[in-house]
């Protein structure tokens, strides 16, 4: 039985599918659902989890080598919220595109996690190292 770190095994299976360059999506309450993509559900309430918390969990085990946000975030968000974030992609060459074009690269993903952040444009793309 796993006493530490994550300890969903849905997720761990997810996370252990992912390969070098493949990509993995954690994204807000909100975000659209896709028909083919594997989607892990760890939606409870209004912001439990929320994607930084999910983010900060998945860095412990995940060689994130890039992602990509949309470019909305940056003008939907107070400066504290765009803080936490780039904190928590610390180490991490980040992208940000108009939301459309970030939306276009979905399909291309192993796999997507919803949260039940509310932060508007929280999603993103974590591209393996």
């Amino acid at each position: 039985m796993l006493a530490t770190g994550i300890l969903n095994p849905h997720l761990l299976s997810l996370l252990a599918r992912v390969r070098h360059t493949n990509a993995l999506v954690i994204a807000d309450r909100g975000f659209p659902s896709w028909t083919d993509l594997e989607t892990i559900d760890l939606s409870l309430i209004d912001d439990v989890p929320t994607v930084l918390q999910v983010l900060a969990a998945v860095r412990k085990n995940f060689v994130a080598a890039e992602a990509f946000m949309a470019t909305e975030f940056l003008r939907a968000n107070p400066p504290a919220t765009r803080r936490a974030f780039a904190a928590g992609l610390r180490g991490v060459k980040l992208t940000h595109e108009p939301h459309v074009d970030f939306k276009r690269r979905i399909p291309g993903a192993i796999g997507l996690i919803r949260t039940g952040d509310t932060v508007q444009y929280a999603n993103l793309i974590l591209v393996s190292g």
